[in-house]
């Protein structure tokens, strides 16, 4: 009789010959990982074992209530629909998913409802397992049930990103008790659909089956999370409370978090009466985005007495890519130096000075503020086979793309000496005072449309600055529905637009640059870029597996869209703004994504 090791050993080269043969024959096998967690890159920061999110503090105080502002109103409970407005804080408050982000992470989950999750090698299915403790906030527990109601009922009748991703899941299965399988298209198989799905909220069946899906009424939802509704003012106030039976209050991914008994948001006309209602002292914490306000606005009372505390958060979170974006479906900028030219023009030391009190950061990467970012960095060989082919000037390739020198005072001479020299390669020529094509006569004027009123302002004092060599930029302000409707056509010649970044860039990356998007009416290509290095490197950024490989192709793609002086970058914050009632304490230390409130707390005794 052999002993039990020898069998074990036996029979694990026995499926390992199995698995060998079977690869000689062609076919690949999808081995299947399963972990505590997930990162769409590298590996996962915390172990199995974890006690706590890293930027929690597991000496907070429980209880008190903190009152936040928010501008508008709410007119429905529902936040998975399309119809209707739902306040602040319910999806992230009352609903929860299979799986929890670690924002000190560029993208990596943890499970939350799941207590693990179980992936194929190559992506193209992904499995969870729930949690037996897991419960609703009316007591019943959180059934398989209610994760295939929810995928059915958010792929037809949730909002367009539900039904986007769960409409490229194919099957479902149940492997065993306790456990969901989702399988994906294998034709060419989404990394990031496991970490999306595992995002997906989960609704209980017995409260919204059938019509009651639908109802976006005041009805107080019921869900998993920390928290429920406890009152509401429609359009004016919703007060959450913390809820004492919550399932998940001893797990370690809550340690330090969750800890205010009564969340408060108050709703309000504009910006201007929610700041004077946080100068009164009935708002509690205020996100400032006025570089104005923040430089003069705190000279009163509360703030000059140390009542009202400043806080400038560093973040790691990229800075996106704000500019002025040339169309270049339009004849007059299909010429890379024309919009290299025109680019030069702006002078942004002038305008950070005179009209944001010198707070704001020249924006120079699309990942600015990362490792994404081929700023001051020289492009590897890896890069150089994505960026083949591309007419990227040397300066670019050895440094990335750096904005031009402004001047404060706003002369700027030799740099629209530079643009005019430019142009005039181009083609271009000052006839009486304006900029002309000497072949065709055509003068270069166009149009920058704009929708709000600082916009507006910011796209002026760039007209006048492009009249100092003879173009003629002028500026329309419409109405939000023109607007949007003009930008899903494409009928504009230049407008201002940001386009968000963050740490873990995917498929969406081909909506915003993509070639088959610049044709695509109602996507996010709005310079109208068509070019095969971007979309290589797109396609390199969603397939990378190992995180240099990911790297390599964000700073492709970083100096294809900056050289290729698609945008007139603009700025960025270089932190985030807050300014709190002294009684609102945090942990010393902050996430890579910046301030996460709900691990804050209120200390009475300030």
């Amino acid at each position: 009789m052999r002993p039990k090791f020898l069998k074990t050993l036996t029979f694990s080269l026995i499926v390992a010959h199995i698995i060998g043969s079977i690869s000689m024959l062609g076919v690949s096998i999808a081995l299947a990982q399963t972990s505590h967690g997930i990162a769409m890159h590298g590996e996962m920061s915390l172990p199995s074992n974890y006690k706590k999110f890293s930027f929690a503090d597991s000496r907070t105080i429980i209880g008190g209530k903190l009152t936040r502002a928010e501008i508008g109103s709410f007119d429905s409970l529902n936040p998975f629909l399309v119809r209707g407005t739902a306040p602040e804080g319910l999806r992230d408050f009352v609903f929860e998913s299979l799986m929890v982000r670690h924002n000190d992470e560029p993208f990596t989950l943890y499970g939350l409802l799941a207590e693990s999750i179980e992936t194929a090698e190559d992506r193209s299915s992904v499995t969870f397992t729930l949690r037996q403790e897991a419960r609703f906030s009316d007591g019943k527990p959180v059934r398989i049930e209610d994760v295939i109601f929810s995928y059915e009922t958010l792929k037809a009748r949730g909002r367009p990103n539900h039904r986007y991703y769960y409409g490229q899941v194919t099957a479902l299965e149940r492997p065993a008790s306790g456990q969901i399988k989702f399988i994906f298209n294998t034709d060419n198989p989404d990394r990031e659909l496991p970490l999306i799905v595992g995002l997906m909220p989960i609704l209980p069946e017995h409260i919204y089956k059938g019509a009651a899906f639908d109802d976006i009424s005041m009805k107080l939802p019921v869900g998993s999370g920390p928290y429920m509704v406890e009152t509401i003012e429609p359009g004016r106030r919703i007060t959450y409370r913390r809820n004492k039976n919550y399932w998940g209050l001893s797990m370690p991914f809550n340690k330090g978090r969750h800890n205010i008994e009564r969340l408060d948001y108050e709703y309000f006309r504009d910006e201007n009466s929610a700041f004077e209602a946080f100068k009164a002292g009935l708002i509690d914490l205020w996100r400032e985005t006025d570089p104005k306000r923040w430089q003069t606005g705190y000279d009163f009372p509360a703030a000059r007495d140390g009542r009202i505390i400043k806080k400038e958060i560093k973040t790691g979170i990229p800075s996106g890519l704000r500019g002025f974006v040339f169309n270049t479906r339009k004849k007059s900028f299909k010429d890379i130096q024309v919009r290299r030219a025109l680019s030069l023009v702006l002078n942004f030391d002038w305008i950070n000075k005179s009209l944001f009190s010198g707070a704001y950061q020249r924006t120079e990467s699309y990942f600015q503020n990362s490792d994404l970012s081929a700023q001051g960095q020289s492009a590897s060989p890896a890069e150089m086979k994505i960026l083949r082919g591309a007419k990227l000037p040397r300066n670019i390739l050895q440094n990335g793309y750096v904005a031009p020198a402004g001047d404060d005072k706003g002369h700027n001479r030799q740099v629209r000496q530079t643009a005019l020299d430019l142009l005039k390669k181009s083609g271009y020529a000052i006839v009486d005072g304006r900029l002309a094509h000497k072949r065709s006569g055509d003068e270069l004027e166009f149009e920058i449309l704009v929708q709000t009123r600082e916009d507006e302002r910011l796209a002026l004092t760039y007209s006048r600055m492009l009249n100092s060599i003879g173009v003629m930029a002028k500026v329309r302000y419409v109405d939000a529905t023109q607007y949007q409707n003009r930008l899903q056509s494409f009928d504009f010649d230049m407008i201002i637009y940001n386009w968000y970044a963050s740490l873990s860039p995917g498929n969406e990356q081909a909506f915003y640059w993509g070639s088959a998007a610049a044709d695509q009416k109602g996507s996010r290509n709005y310079p109208g870029i068509k070019s095969k290095q971007v979309d290589r490197a797109i396609e390199a950024l969603t397939q990378a597996r190992k995180r240099e490989d990911f790297v390599t192709a964000a700073r492709a793609l970083d100096r294809l869209l900056m050289g290729g002086h698609y945008v007139v970058p603009l700025y960025h914050l270089p932190r985030q703004w807050f300014a709190v009632w002294s009684q609102v304490e945090h942990s010393w230390r902050h996430a890579l994504y910046g301030a996460q409130i709900d691990s804050w707390w209120i200390n009475p005794q300030n």
